[in-house]
């Protein structure tokens, strides 16, 4: 299963609307980047609202996408998070001080663009 990746203008959408299971996260690091270096993105949205859950591959997973994505000049911000998602990145320690964090899609795309224009 793939997670849809959806562009506007130079920015990257991602709505998780599936359980992310091992393969379907490593599928969607692979395909994030990817899309990434195609389109020559500047910025990234991950919506994790419908995660209610992650184990800790998923937690090391997504911390990792958001680093590559960074190296790939790529500035990501994550919305949405839930409690659950919250309580397991502290437990995992995945640390993700730099990432900006919104709400909802829409307060997203406003924090994006206020960090690309910082």
């Amino acid at each position: 299963m793939r997670i849809p990746i959806l562009k506007l203008k130079n920015y990257l959408l991602i709505s998780v609307q599936v359980d992310l299971d091992d393969q379907t996260a490593l599928q969607f690091q692979e395909d994030l980047l990817n899309k990434i270096h195609q389109e020559g993105s500047f910025g990234v949205v991950i919506d994790l609202t419908s995660v209610e859950m992650i184990d800790s591959f998923i937690a090391k997973v997504l911390g990792d996408v958001v680093e590559m994505s960074n190296l790939m000049g790529a500035k990501v911000v994550l919305t949405g998070i839930q409690p659950g998602v919250a309580i397991t990145l502290i437990d995992m320690g995945i640390v993700l001080d730099e990432v900006p964090t919104a709400l909802d899609l829409e307060q997203g795309l406003d924090k994006l663009q206020q960090e690309l224009e910082a």
